[in-house]
């Protein structure tokens, strides 16, 4: 049976069915707007804050606070050489790979470059410019460096330094594999290994008595 033929209540029926269902579409779609301008006001989200706003924190390091204004994106590397004026910190890789960065935080070894400056907000930060005593006396680990010239162009130095102390700190330095192996994330560029172990052996023994 073709359109033509199909019974007239029939046809009217469906002409009636798609007109209303096309007009009940449009009249709801007109009144959504309607609807949501109703509650706008209160259902607006807040703005989202600025991520390079700056946040103050404050740092304790080598026993003294820091009240700085930081990006909450630096790095506590850039925050102790850019902010605080350390730069006895090194910047090497600047990706986690060399240790040249190497801090003490609460006297554990940590990487700088990898760390936010905000998470070190309420924990002791301990550089290579906080190891010497008052006095000017040096730290065993920087005396035994000099000693055994555990150092040749001296930029990946204090790196060296704060993570042979860590390593000594932890119970790593029980023998010549276990600083090789405990000190591998740093690296010197020199060759200076042989050497930088002497030091590691010559200070722990002064370190440990202390």
């Amino acid at each position: 049976m073709t359109s033509e033929q199909e019974p007239s209540g029939r046809k009217a029926r469906a002409g009636i069915n798609r007109r209303g269902f096309l007009g009940a579409t449009a009249s709801g779609a007109a009144a959504l707007p309607l609807l949501g301008g109703a509650g706008s006001a209160e259902a607006a989200p807040a703005p989202a804050s600025d991520p390079r706003e700056a946040a103050n924190v404050t740092l304790r390091i080598n026993g003294q606070d820091h009240r700085l204004a930081l990006d909450p994106r630096t790095s506590l590397l850039d925050a102790l050489r850019d902010h605080a004026g350390l730069t006895g910190t090194k910047k090497g890789c600047d990706q986690g790979q060399c240790g040249a960065c190497t801090v003490l935080m609460d006297g554990s070894r940590i990487l700088s470059c990898m760390t936010f400056a905000v998470m070190a907000e309420g924990h002791e930060v301990t550089t290579i410019e906080g190891l010497a005593r008052p006095g000017g006396e040096l730290h065993p680990m920087q005396q035994a460096f000099i000693d055994q010239d555990a150092f040749q162009c001296g930029y990946c130095t204090p790196g060296q330094i704060m993570s042979a102390i860590g390593c000594v700190h932890e119970g790593h330095a029980g023998s010549d594999a276990d600083i090789r192996e405990y000190m591998s994330g740093n690296l010197c560029r020199c060759a200076a290994y042989p050497n930088i172990v002497a030091a590691v052996n010559q200070a722990k023994s002064k370190m440990q008595g202390a």
